[in-house]
């Protein structure tokens, strides 16, 4: 992996976290608006601690970039810890993220990262929440806001969700005999980004009823622009199978990044 391609991976991979929340797409509770979200069949992952192991192949800009493996950890609610690792350098990133802070380790450039989620979309142009990052991340889906008026179809065992909130159209599809999210697909109309998930590869987890997507499909489309994507493979998914550490330390001689 050469110099360029760590800001790559990690402007990519805040885009794949964050672009589904652009002009913002909240997670709201049930509550406010029950009609609709209760006839919603589907069943997100409830957890304490999430761990696993993930190889992704990055294609920005027309260029696929070298596969990369990616560890993360999670505990519900208040801490994301992902580690990205190249073949032969080893760790290029490390990042901890709170609901109140973001610190990312850049290894290729011995720089850092250190603020909140507001300096993180002014950096990346990406407003992202770490409870939107954490819905994504578990492959849950994300309630329609208050105030939109979603619209629920059933056919077969397939479930539309659909709500319009300002110029974007929101689209969730969710299987049914599963009741998980299968497909994500946000459209911006006043600007034509298109982005969509998918997600596959559904497997049973030990200590859980439901089942985990293990595998993700990221594509971000924009007029003028070669088409974004990022192909995610996880494996060795735990859920509460043990307490996780999340250590996190920045070197002396790394320079702060503005």
């Amino acid at each position: 992996m050469n110099k360029r391609c760590a800001p790559l991976v990690i402007g990519l991979l805040m885009a794949v976290l964050g672009a589904c929340t652009r002009k913002a797409i909240p997670t709201q509770s049930r509550a406010e608006a029950p009609k609709v979200e209760d006839a919603v069949n589907t069943a997100n992952l409830d957890f304490r601690y999430l761990s696993a192991k993930a190889k992704a192949q990055i294609e920005t800009g027309g260029d696929k970039l070298p596969n990369v493996t990616l560890t993360l950890r999670m505990r519900k609610d208040s801490l994301i810890w992902l580690s990205i690792a190249a073949p032969v350098i080893g760790e290029v990133m490390r990042a901890h993220i709170t609901p109140d802070s973001v610190q990312v380790i850049d290894r290729l450039h011995r720089e850092y990262f250190a603020g909140n989620f507001t300096a993180l979309r002014r950096r990346f142009n990406v407003p992202v929440t770490f409870q939107q990052v954490q819905a994504l991340l578990a492959g849950n889906y994300v309630a329609a806001p208050a105030g939109s008026s979603p619209t629920v179809s059933t056919e077969g065992p397939l479930q539309k969700v659909v709500y319009q909130q300002q110029a974007l159209l929101v689209e969730q599809l969710l299987e049914t005999t599963r009741r998980r999210v299968q497909k994500l697909a946000v459209k911006d109309d006043s600007t034509q980004l298109q982005f969509t998930v998918d997600f596959s590869d559904f497997r049973p987890l030990e200590r859980l009823p439901q089942e985990f997507a293990n595998a993700l499909l990221v594509v971000i489309e924009q007029p003028k622009a070669k088409p974004s994507s990022a192909s995610i493979n996880f494996r060795n998914v735990d859920v509460d199978k043990e307490r996780l550490a999340f250590p996190f330390s920045v070197p002396s001689d790394y320079a702060r990044k503005k």
